[in-house]
């Protein structure tokens, strides 16, 4: 509740860190965690992210390379930044080996995301971009047309949306244009556009020139058209 620069000065404060040190290392006691609400710190699953490089150590990696507490860590890691930065705890599928043996499974579909919910908290659009960038482009382990397939006919046709997902006569012509050797995730940023000032997390994409929706452009580079060539779906 305080003001920010004051906070600055708070966490700059032995005392302070001590006592933050204390909390954070406490046994949970609070109710069990399912989904994105808080949880309790594992800090071998919390990365620094000031960019979109996927593989780098975790806290605990880096806090017992330089002799420190990781919570003590993230408060001087923080402090650098003037409090703008990101700290990435994955909820799940951590486990790369696992992960790309669920990439490769015949009966997973996933790349698809609820990127719409969460909004403070999570951000799921960059999926696509992260299984082009790292998984086709950096990890070399599928290649870009299963990829392609995996973001659009395996996806659509497990929806039941038989009228997409192929390049066919007929078929709704939603296409994405976009650079093999550069599309990617771009850093997230908080903006406040929501009812009431609220915040949520924002991405957007590297390397994709146009999105095309129902054969219009909705997209270019990122910023759109004007053009509503969209129909909403009800339940």
């Amino acid at each position: 509740a305080l003001d920010l620069e004051i906070q600055k000065v708070k966490l700059r404060d032995p005392e302070v860190r001590a006592k933050l040190v204390e909390v954070a290392s406490q046994p949970y006691s609070g109710p069990k965690v399912f989904g994105a609400e808080p949880r309790p710190p594992r800090w071998e699953l919390i990365y620094p992210m000031d960019d979109m490089r996927y593989d780098k150590p975790s806290m605990a990696q880096i806090a017992k390379e330089r002799g420190v507490h990781p919570v003590e860590l993230m408060i001087d890691m923080a402090l650098d930044r003037d409090l703008k930065l990101f700290f990435r705890s994955p909820i799940a599928n951590e486990d790369m080996d696992q992960v790309i043996q669920l990439i490769k499974h015949p009966r997973s579909v996933v790349t698809f995301s609820d990127s719409g919910a969460h909004v403070s908290q999570i951000m799921d659009s960059s999926l696509q971009t992260h299984l082009m960038s790292y998984w086709v482009r950096e990890k070399q382990a599928i290649t870009l047309e299963q990829a392609v397939r995996e973001v659009t006919y395996n996806t659509s046709t497990m929806w039941g949306l038989h009228d997409r997902g192929l390049v066919r006569e007929g078929m709704v012509a939603d296409l994405l244009v976009f650079d093999p050797n550069t599309i990617g995730p771009n850093m997230p940023e908080v903006v406040r556009d929501l009812p009431a000032d609220a915040t949520r997390i924002k991405q957007t994409a590297s390397g994709i020139k146009n999105t095309i929706v129902n054969g219009e452009v909705l997209l270019t580079y990122n910023e759109h058209s004007g053009a509503t060539p969209g129909r909403l779906l009800r339940s």
